[in-house]
């Protein structure tokens, strides 16, 4: 009696992964849930919060290796100032010469825990928190979306001109690697010339005008938007030839890959190749920088702040630096450490959800 082969389920044929699907890499697709790549997930924490530590003790020593502090910067202006007083601003400060280094570090880690930046000495002894909550949104307002719409633009454009390379769209790289390369306090200074003092088309500086108060209301956004204008197109000018050079290159890599070639001979279209295949694998490299670009925001452009006398935290950073004062200083740097390790941790999500194979190189 012969016996009858059992007959497979349809599902348990093996077939042969599409390039597309699968990646130039893999060699099967697995359609099972995902395993959480806990041992991944718990070395990147381990290792962005020993670069906080890391991090937030530099800023705390490196401060005091510089010559003087804030107290000798502010008796050099005031010398009615008697000695008592002096002492009792560098306790406030933290600055007690009967302490020891390792109890100031130690009573920083403690203000830190309880989310207490110190005082500025500089800002008549406010409270740091306040100081940079003040300077925060201006930079984050203008250099923040100046620099989203320069990697917006400048990465679509480069995708653009990386996919129709040879044709006249070429000649936009050269253009923009042009301006990015002319320091940014002439070109500051170039467009003040040019469209506040000739034409008058936007104001010299300043976020708003003198005399007006800051309030919710549309006048006074339309005010903070026509002093902003200048400033933050002239940052996109200057970053924009990086975004698109990069972009461009990238795309010219892409293109000579075979899972293109396999999509054009599979007769999708070009839209479709461009951007769901090309693009979004020849962006891949963008998004750290992008990320590095991200968390940098928050120190702002200290150039343009000074070109247009706008009052941001890099502003803020320099005359911090210039006065010595410590704990601001160590607030602005600190809020720019943050920055800086939210955006990476942002950078790794988007880049393992805009590359499979990551994710499953990670599981």
């Amino acid at each position: 009696m012969t016996a009858v082969e059992p007959q497979l389920p349809p599902e348990s044929l093996t077939r042969t992964p599409d390039p597309l699907e699968v990646g130039t890499t893999a060699t099967v697709a697995e359609k099972g849930h995902s395993r959480i790549p806990w041992r991944f997930l718990g070395g990147r924490a381990a290792f962005y919060l020993f670069t906080l530590w890391a991090a937030i003790t530099i800023n705390f020593f490196l401060p005091r290796l510089m010559k003087g502090d804030a107290v000798d910067q502010y008796l050099a202006r005031n010398r009615n100032v008697s000695p008592e007083a002096a002492e009792a601003l560098r306790a406030l400060l933290g600055l007690d010469s009967d302490k020891s280094l390792l109890q100031q570090y130690i009573d920083y880690w403690g203000l830190l825990l309880r989310g207490d930046l110190g005082v500025s000495l500089l800002h008549g002894l406010r409270p740091v928190t306040e100081v940079i909550a003040g300077a925060l949104p201006w930079t984050i307002g203008l250099v923040g979306f100046a620099t989203i719409m320069s990697f917006v633009i400048g990465t679509l454009g480069g995708a653009i001109v990386g996919w129709r390379r040879g044709s006249r769209l070429d000649g936009l790289i050269p253009l923009t690697t042009f301006l990015s390369t002319i320091p940014y306090f002439w070109l500051g200074l170039l467009a003040i010339a040019v469209f506040s003092v000739n034409l008058k088309w936007f104001p010299i500086g300043k976020a708003y005008g003198v005399g007006v108060q800051p309030e919710w209301s549309a006048e006074f956004i339309g005010e903070v938007i026509h002093h902003g204008t200048l400033p933050a197109v002239t940052i996109i000018i200057a970053s924009l030839g990086g975004w698109m050079l990069g972009m461009r290159n990238m795309m010219l890599t892409v293109l000579d890959e075979d899972y293109i070639t396999v999509a054009q001979a599979k007769g999708m279209p070009n839209r479709r190749v461009l951007w769901r295949y090309a693009a979004r694998n020849a962006v891949l490299p963008q998004i750290q920088s992008f990320a590095l670009s991200i968390g940098f925001i928050v120190g702002g452009t200290i150039v343009m702040e000074m070109v247009f006398s706008y009052p941001g935290v890099g502003k803020l950073l320099l005359d911090a630096t210039n006065a010595k004062d410590f704990a601001l200083m160590q607030g602005v740097f600190l809020v720019i450490t943050l920055s800086v390790l939210v955006a990476n941790i942002l950078a790794d999500v988007a880049y393992a959800f805009l590359d499979p194979r990551t994710r499953q190189t990670e599981a």
